[in-house]
């Protein structure tokens, strides 16, 4: 197929036809047919190594071809564009690639940028172009044997440099410019008093791009080396790398997370684009140019491919930010990991104080449902119980065992992070995930034990006072039935949980950030009103508590209004949407054996027993699995440390499974 289509061209290269044709025709000849078969690309590109090899006009004519398709051409959107995030707001780049998809660009060819648009059609290009191994292209551009065209060398290796060079200047600006934010000196002031090595880049490579241009008009000056160059782009990436430690100590916000971020893409760029220019000047042709100009061709093809992929984008976008969020989260979590019997004995009798609220919490919903009031009141009514109830219990010290695992995934997936492939380190993370574990078991039992009893009592004293049950049998059976893990949808309804438990640990620590990085305990104190009322001391101490908790508090509050919503939403509309956790369906569990007075149905309490171990796992299950994903996207954790953890765990609970329920006697 391939032989044919360069038989075809060379017929149709005699009336000047236009280079891009052949190349789009070519790269549709390679392209796989089955998606992602890089394998089958491969061999389509060795096929095209020996064609070219074995036949000098087809070798010339596709020089001809690209030599026509890059000279003329504006190359610089291409370099300084293709791949890096925008300028423009989250919303209005997502804005942007959903209307663009719709109905796409228009293609202007003066624009090597939009022709390669024209060359690789399909998003899956982005695929097997770059899963083909570089030495497959290298061969090809070995094939082309560019150092045989006079042509290129006098015509078109001037151009592509003056294109290059252009392209470094521009990108110097913009990294001079993002450096100057004045929110980069607001996260570290130290940078006030030192000389900007942001300027110093830009200082450093327009002196390059001049020396560069003057060597290659005149051979005989001094060669240009980009190793002063070079050592100041590292002295911006330290700035960064210094500006992102300071961040995750006094918070950040969206618009720095985001600057941080282009930097770094541009001082990646430029590197690449200096790779390009030092290989080229070692020998003034393209021969020893093969190895960073792949590199380059294949992120620049593959990021032209997703230009208007929005789930990419969401993907790129959630990474910067997540990884802000999770590292607040991450030191929260860390104080939910018990380390000895003290500290568990203490978490268990923390879980019981909140299992003590929880069962009032869980009869006045009891109550309010009795009212019979508009869905949108009902509504607000269970969601503030929920809400000032965790709050509450926040501030009493005490402990929701499905609270746990959102943060406590962001301080495994740091370790993850920092363990590497060291066995030492992958040992200690194995021990902290055991801790973890029974931390976790140890806040379950702590909250069941005592809140499936309070209900009780309460139940009773009802009776005792009333004459009536607190619940009759009717609304018993259908607590009961509503928690079946076989007859219900128990375990949806527990999902829907266990991801507002996700989001509320989320929003804890995007408040623990917006506190730190706004300086809202500071500001409080500059407030004269509330210090002239309650005093300095006293406006000291609230200050201090704000700093502390305030991401807590408001993950509390909205995890409150999350669970109340959901029902909500699920009336709204008609949709079986509800929430189910473990501790309400406990203490519902207490309310039922009163309203039967403790002779129920033995297969309804042995299922609702059962649901509620479904319900609990669900919720945990849930709400880690997607905290630790998102923490370990964040943090780039490769899949080979993730079955090592595995493998390390599987290991560990076989040879003492004792350590993943119960503390260690000393």
């Amino acid at each position: 197929m391939i032989e044919t289509l360069l038989r075809q061209y060379q017929h149709y290269n005699d009336r000047d036809s236009d280079p891009s044709v052949l190349l789009a025709a070519l790269v549709a000849a390679i392209r796989p047919r089955r998606k992602g078969d890089v394998a089958a690309a491969t061999q389509s590109l060795h096929a095209l190594c020996h064609l070219l090899n074995s036949n000098d006009d087809w070798r010339a004519m596709m020089r001809s071809a690209i030599v026509s398709l890059l000279l003329g051409r504006k190359h610089l959107s291409l370099y300084v564009d293709a791949g890096i995030l925008p300028n423009t707001g989250f919303f209005s780049e997502s804005a942007r690639r959903v209307s663009h998809k719709l109905l796409p660009d228009a293609i202007d060819p003066a624009y090597l940028r939009d022709v390669m648009r024209l060359i690789f059609t399909e998003p899956d290009d982005a695929r097997w172009v770059s899963g083909v191994a570089g030495e497959v292209w290298l061969e090809l551009f070995a094939a082309l044997r560019f150092g045989q065209d006079d042509e290129f060398g006098l015509r078109m290796l001037p151009y592509v440099i003056g294109q290059l060079l252009e392209a470094i200047q521009v990108l110097s600006y913009r990294i001079s410019a993002m450096g100057l934010e004045s929110e980069l000196i607001h996260v570290d002031p130290q940078l006030e008093n030192v000389d900007s090595a942001f300027l110093a880049q830009n200082v450093a490579t327009l002196s390059y791009a001049g020396a560069y241009a003057a060597w290659w008009q005149d051979a005989q000056q001094s060669w240009p080396s980009s190793t002063h160059l070079l050592v100041q782009l590292g002295q911006c990436r330290d700035v960064i790398n210094r500006t992102r430690d300071h961040a995750s100590e006094t918070g950040t916000s969206v618009h720095l997370t985001f600057t941080l971020e282009r930097l770094r893409q541009h001082l990646s760029r430029t590197e690449s684009l200096l790779a390009v220019l030092t290989a080229l000047g070692q020998s003034r042709t393209l021969e020893a140019v093969g190895q960073p100009l792949v590199a380059l061709f294949k992120y620049l093809v593959m990021s032209e491919c997703r230009r208007n992929n929005l789930a990419h984008y969401w993907r790129q976008n959630m990474s910067v930010l997540a990884i802000r969020v999770t590292e607040n989260a991450k030191r929260t979590g860390e104080h939910y990991i018990t380390d000895n019997r003290r500290e568990y004995f203490a978490l268990l009798r923390s879980a019981l104080g909140a299992g003590f609220i929880i069962a009032f919490m869980a009869a006045s919903k009891i109550l309010m449902g009795r009212l019979h009031l508009a869905p949108l009141s009902q509504a607000l009514l269970y969601c503030l119980n929920y809400a000032l109830g965790f709050v509450l219990i926040h501030m009493l010290h005490f402990t929701v065992a499905t609270k746990q695992p959102a943060m406590t995934a962001n301080a495994i997936a740091a370790s993850i992070e920092d363990s590497g492939d060291d066995k030492r380190s992958l040992a200690d993370l194995t021990t902290l995930i055991a801790r973890t574990t029974r931390s976790q078991f140890a806040a379950i039992f702590g909250n069941i034990l005592l809140t499936v009893p309070v209900a009780i009592l309460i139940a009773m004293a009802w009776h005792a006072v009333s004459g009536a049950h607190f619940v009759d049998a009717g609304k018993a059976t259908s607590m009961l039935q509503e928690i079946d893990p076989l007859s219900s949808g128990a375990f949806f309804y527990a999902a829907n949980a266990g991801f507002c438990l996700f989001l509320s640990g989320l929003i804890a620590g995007y408040y623990d950030n917006l506190s730190t990085y706004n300086k809202i305990p500071q500001r409080l104190l500059q407030l004269q009103w509330p210090r002239r009322w309650f005093g300095e001391a006293r406006m000291q101490r609230f200050a201090g508590y704000v700093e502390r908790n305030l991401g807590a508090l408001a993950g509390n509050f909205f995890f409150g209004f999350l669970l109340g919503g959901m029902w909500a939403i699920g009336v709204l509309f008609g949709l079986p949407i509800d929430i189910r956790h473990i501790t309400f369906s406990a203490t519902n569990v207490g309310f039922a054996l009163v309203a039967f007075d403790f002779h129920p149905d033995t297969r309804m309490l042995v299922m609702g027993v059962m649901g509620v171990a479904v319900i609990g796992l669900t919720n945990l299950a849930v709400s880690f699995a997607l905290a630790l994903m998102v923490a370990l996207r964040a943090r780039s954790v490769s899949f080979a440390q993730e079955r090592q953890l595995a493998s390390s765990l599987w290991h560990r609970l076989l040879r003492r499974p004792r350590e993943f329920f119960l503390p260690p006697k000393n």
